[in-house]
């Protein structure tokens, strides 16, 4: 114990040697002498004031993350109470409402119910002969006939539900008939905007009244009611638009029955065996196989051109042309309109041909396109009408 307490001396006094301060102060000169005694109290002190203040400061940590947890609990439980304040809110005025409504507003409801169903007569009335409307509108209209309540205000209620789900089946009808022809036009290869009329008047003030506010203030309904109104006539009207285009196009088959022997593209030329540009599809068939318009359009050009042998070529507008070649005979003259399906030739093996077939071409804006997607869209567009 002694030999303990003499190395801890021993230490104490090689951890704090005495030191000796001179200050030279007014030209006179100063010793000081710190003992190890001196220097342990004064070590002692600057330690226990560093403990001191890390204590303090690690209450006050702790002081202020309790604070700050209990003000975010505090201010968990205000909002959870203003949202239990704004719901009972809600749900009076939902119930003053009703009591409003059952005692004296059954007029005013009553006539709101009138202009929807004007409303939607113009809608409906745009939609009459599309092609598929009936058949989707139907099913909602017999749901919005069928409510059968003794209650007179169930009964407003329940035709209050109705319009929406009449409408709602509207723009859906709509929507999905825009969609499948943008659809088609995007297989044959094209740009259904490309083909929107934007200046067409079809849909009368449901189009032309392109802010919903002006539009509610026209049908004279709520601006929500009209909004939906305006997002089904648009797309109906795109959809007319659209509609219309695609009666233009090429999509036809050229010829009844005949198989298709050459794709379109880089292929081995019969002539020469070697790889060479094909721009059209090539149809097989017996000598004098009626050809038949793949559009309506007005015959352009009827007679021959190199390598082609017999053509007929037919404008479609729009930037489309189609070309038939190898002929034997034509059946049509120039600046002759005709429709889609109408024979224009007869299938023969004349010009740079192997034999007896006929070579389909579509141009779009003075370049060869594939006839073959043009052929998949019209497949589709005859599936989806």
């Amino acid at each position: 114990m002694k030999k303990s307490f003499t190395q801890l001396r021993r230490s104490l006094v090689e951890l704090f040697p005495e030191r000796h301060l001179y200050v030279r102060s007014g030209g006179a000169m100063k010793a000081f002498v710190l003992t190890t005694k001196k220097q342990m109290v004064l070590a002692g002190g600057v330690a226990a004031s560093a403990l001191w203040m890390g204590v303090c400061t690690a209450a006050m940590l702790v002081n202020l993350m309790s604070a700050s947890s209990a003000d975010r609990e505090i201010a968990k439980l205000k909002s959870q109470s203003e949202r239990y304040v704004a719901d009972r809110q809600a749900r009076l005025d939902s119930a003053m409402a009703r009591l409003n409504a059952a005692n004296g507003s059954n007029t005013d409801m009553a006539a709101s119910m009138e202009k929807r169903h004007a409303a939607l007569a113009l809608l409906l009335t745009d939609m009459k002969g599309a092609p598929g409307a009936a058949e989707a509108l139907t099913p909602a209209i017999t749901r919005a006939l069928a409510q059968a309540d003794a209650s007179p205000v169930r009964r407003v209620e329940q035709v209050r539900i109705g319009q929406e789900q009449l409408l709602e089946a509207a723009d859906s009808f709509a929507k999905s008939r825009a969609d499948r022809l943008r659809i088609a036009f995007r297989m044959a290869g094209l740009s259904p905007s490309a083909f929107v009329d934007r200046g067409a008047a079809l849909g009368g003030p449901l189009i032309e009244s392109k802010d919903p506010r002006a539009l509610a203030a026209v049908l004279d309904v709520d601006e929500d009611f009209a909004a939906r109104i305006h997002r089904a006539a648009r797309d109906l009207n795109e959809a007319e638009s659209l509609a219309e285009a695609v009666d233009d196009l090429p999509l036809a088959r050229p010829t009844a029955g005949g198989p298709q022997t050459s794709g379109f593209g880089v292929r081995f030329d019969p002539f020469t065996r070697r790889p060479a540009y094909h721009s059209g599809l090539d149809f097989s068939g017996a000598h004098a196989t009626p050809i038949y318009a793949t559009g309506p359009g007005v015959v352009s050009y009827v007679g021959r051109r190199s390598g082609y042998g017999n053509v007929v070529e037919i404008d479609h507008g729009r930037g489309l042309k189609t070309r038939y070649a190898h002929l034997s005979g034509f059946a049509v003259s120039p600046g002759q309109r005709i429709g889609v399906g109408q024979r224009i030739a007869a299938m023969g093996s004349t010009g740079r041909s192997t034999g007896t077939h006929l070579h389909y071409e579509v141009w779009v804006n003075g370049r060869a396109q594939n006839p073959g997607r043009f052929l998949k869209a019209g497949q589709y567009v005859l599936q989806n009408d």
